[in-house]
């Protein structure tokens, strides 16, 4: 009795999904366009309180979207110019498990810093240009490779991935996420741009205070540490 109960428990080790591994929650409905009310933006972080509009009242506009036929602002320090799409850009997207974004770097040196998104595995094609671009997994391993206009690379969930543009002319990138919130850790600025003492980080990385300082105006003010004792 024993043995059978323990097989029965591996089996459904074995078959039903691990909770940590689940993406978005899977949708109860075709598709749930969020309510915020007349004239307000829809927040992510208030989704979950959203009811859903009426399908009576949707039309083919509200699953279009166009704000991804140009770039975005470029960063005069990396040529790099982003353009995110979530449900808060596009209502659309609610309850469809994905989301995605233009990525534009200017030519010989854009770069897209490296990052990671924290809840999506993130596919990126090149719509045009050469773009050397890579991921680094848990044991420190770089996959990198360059890319060619009409290949795609994958940068799996919650590995630091970068992208930068070795070709003579602009690059463009488009990525898709299998999270409508995937949200972005920009490493540069989240290490020197946070407010993080700076005792830790001259220690971490055997910079100077001259040379710290220099980071910390490069990657913006020291936000307020929230959670700091």
């Amino acid at each position: 009795m024993a043995h059978r109960r323990r097989c029965l428990l591996l089996l459904l080790a074995v078959l039903l999904p691990a909770p940590a591994a689940r993406g978005d929650p899977d949708a109860v409905q075709d598709f749930c366009v969020p309510d915020a009310g007349r004239g307000r933006p829809v927040e992510l972080a208030m989704l979950p309180a959203y009811p859903c509009r009426s399908p009576a009242n949707l039309t083919a506009g509200d699953f279009a979207f166009s704000g991804v036929r140009a770039a975005g602002n470029f960063s005069p320090e990396t040529g790099f110019a982003g353009v995110s799409v979530t449900p808060a850009q596009f209502p659309g997207l609610h309850t469809l498990g994905m989301s995605f974004a233009r990525a534009d770097l200017s030519a010989a040196g854009g770069v897209n810093p490296p990052h990671y998104h924290p809840r999506a595995t993130e596919t990126a094609l090149v719509l045009a240009g050469r773009v050397y671009a890579g991921f680094v997994d848990s044991g420190g391993r770089l996959f990198a490779k360059v890319l060619e206009q009409g290949e795609v690379m994958v940068f799996p969930r919650a590995m630091v991935h970068f992208q930068l543009n070795v070709g003579d002319t602009p690059a463009t990138v488009y990525g898709a996420f299998n999270s409508e919130n995937p949200g972005i850790v920009r490493i540069p600025a989240t290490v020197f741009g946070s407010g993080i003492r700076e005792a830790v980080l001259e220690r971490a990385f055997g910079l100077t205070p001259a040379e710290l300082r220099r980071l910390e105006k490069r990657f913006g003010p020291p936000k307020k540490a929230e959670m700091e004792d």
